[in-house]
């Protein structure tokens, strides 16, 4: 049986996790993040200091995840979207939050001083929505508030009734 994949995208302290790790379990699709992948295969390609964080080798991650998603029924979460190929994606969300939710939600994980700053930035501009509609078809990319516990449910209960969907018409 054919499965979809589906991409989890939008700045960091959205949602994605929370809510990939809640689709996968109610769909049986696989759930990926990004970042975990990275730590556990050393994926990185140096550091950053200004940002304090590993500077991640996107070719070895394409590597990485290349034949699990040609089987399909992967769901993929990353606050980037950019160097995935548009073959993978049957779907993209991008997750939105407003910003006095984020602030604080960013603030709770030690974000200080210019990371926290950029990622707020981020999400004012619509830098992930953007960076996801020129990556994709315009047509496979959906914006999804996420500031609420309701707003996940919402959020979960669509997209299972989009996989659902896409189970049935491609099988």
């Amino acid at each position: 049986m054919r499965r979809p994949n589906i991409l989890l995208t939008g700045t960091p302290g959205v949602g994605k996790t929370t809510l990939g790790k809640e689709l996968a379990a109610k769909t049986n699709l696989v759930y990926v993040n990004v970042g975990d992948l990275a730590k556990e295969g050393q994926l990185y390609e140096g550091y950053d200091e200004e940002y304090e964080c590993p500077v991640l080798d996107e070719d070895r991650v394409i590597d990485e995840l290349e034949d699990k998603m040609t089987d399909g029924g992967i769901i993929v979460d990353y606050h980037s979207c950019d160097f995935f190929p548009e073959r993978w994606f049957n779907i993209v969300f991008v997750l939105r939050t407003e910003n006095s939710f984020l602030y604080d939600r960013l603030e709770s994980r030690g974000y200080r001083g210019k990371k926290l700053q950029d990622n707020i930035q981020c999400e004012i501009f619509q830098t992930i929505y953007e960076e996801a509609m020129s990556s994709y078809k315009e047509e496979i990319v959906y914006q999804l508030p996420s500031n609420t516990p309701d707003d996940m449910e919402r959020n979960l209960d669509q997209i299972i009734q989009w996989t659902e969907q896409w189970i049935k018409d491609n099988n």
